[in-house]
């Protein structure tokens, strides 16, 4: 077992009460930068990206399942991956509640990730979970979006992505 301070309750309340300062701002800047993401631009989408969804082949339009918004929350869980990123595995333990909240606000949920469907359905079946998944494989749209870097730009050190006009065969990320 690690050794720990030990102190007064005085001491314990002075240190509590600089950490629940410091919890509250750390709240207030969150909150800050959920505004300043909602204030991000719109902009069009011109590219007819394909998604491999438990429904079969999917257009972004079809994920929205008719409602007037879409959640994407981009999934780390790439081609050569064995399991879900850890992080993100907690964090989509609680979107099977969500789901239905969201719905009955006229938003959807999808999760999306680079694995190939049969990776993806395999792991939510293994994790018990029903959210709605989609597979972006072979397509440039979690690059497009900021949500993926390729091994290059890793190398160099960008997060921006340079992708070739041919897409992603030509980055090689297939």
């Amino acid at each position: 077992m690690t050794s720990h301070k030990f102190g007064t309750r005085e001491e314990w309340l002075a240190a509590r009460l600089e950490l629940l300062d410091a919890e509250k701002e750390l709240t207030r800047r969150s909150d800050e930068l959920a505004e300043r993401r909602q204030e991000l631009p719109w902009v069009r989408i011109g590219k007819e990206y394909r998604f491999g969804t438990d429904q079969g082949p999917a257009s972004l339009a079809d994920l929205f399942q008719g409602r007037s918004q879409l959640l994407i929350y981009h999934f780390m869980f790439g081609p050569d991956y064995t399991a879900g990123c850890p992080s993100c595995s907690a964090i989509a333990d609680g979107f099977n509640g969500s789901v239905v909240h969201l719905a009955s606000h006229d938003v959807t949920l999808y999760a999306v990730s680079r694995a190939p469907l049969a990776k993806l359905q395999a792991y939510k079946r293994r994790m018990g979970w029903s959210f709605p998944w989609a597979s972006s494989f072979g397509s440039d749209f979690n690059y497009d979006f900021q949500a993926a870097v390729t091994k290059e730009a890793v190398a160099v050190g960008s997060r921006r992505v340079q992708l070739p006009r041919d897409g992603p065969a030509a980055a090689g990320r297939r």
